[in-house]
């Protein structure tokens, strides 16, 4: 809400919902949207954070899972239906997610998966279409 107020009239066409994932999106837009971005926590449950980041943000913003992949795999998972026919989904995710998650995008249907790298040149980015 606060992010909305600065940006003025555009904010009229920006709705909130909170809960968890798809779960807090009004199900009559199942199927209708265009293009799906999120930046999901990814960090594994142990992994070790510099305090920059581990005393700033909370935790449930920051892990994921044993292995950081529990939220990536239900978005990729469930996305699908969510999305218009050509419409694309874009994660953010660790280097070292982005093989793993191609592949997952690919066995769930998605086509035109691509890795994009970040302004430090490593593996950031999974953008994938529906088809």
């Amino acid at each position: 809400r606060a992010n909305l107020a600065g940006i003025g009239r555009a904010a009229t066409r920006v709705s909130l919902h909170e809960g968890s994932w798809f779960d807090a999106v009004p199900s009559a837009v199942e199927g209708s949207l265009d293009l799906i971005v999120s930046n999901p926590p990814y960090v594994g449950d142990d992994e070790d954070l510099p305090a920059v980041v581990h005393d700033w943000e909370p935790t449930t913003a920051l892990r994921a899972g044993a292995d950081g992949l529990a939220d990536l795999r239900h978005i990729i998972d469930v996305a699908p239906g969510w999305l218009t026919v050509d419409g694309a989904l874009v994660l953010e995710m660790a280097p070292d997610h982005t093989g793993p998650m191609a592949d997952l995008a690919r066995s769930v249907g998605f086509v035109d998966v691509t890795v994009h790298r970040d302004l430090a040149d490593r593996d950031r980015a999974l953008v994938a279409r529906r088809p």
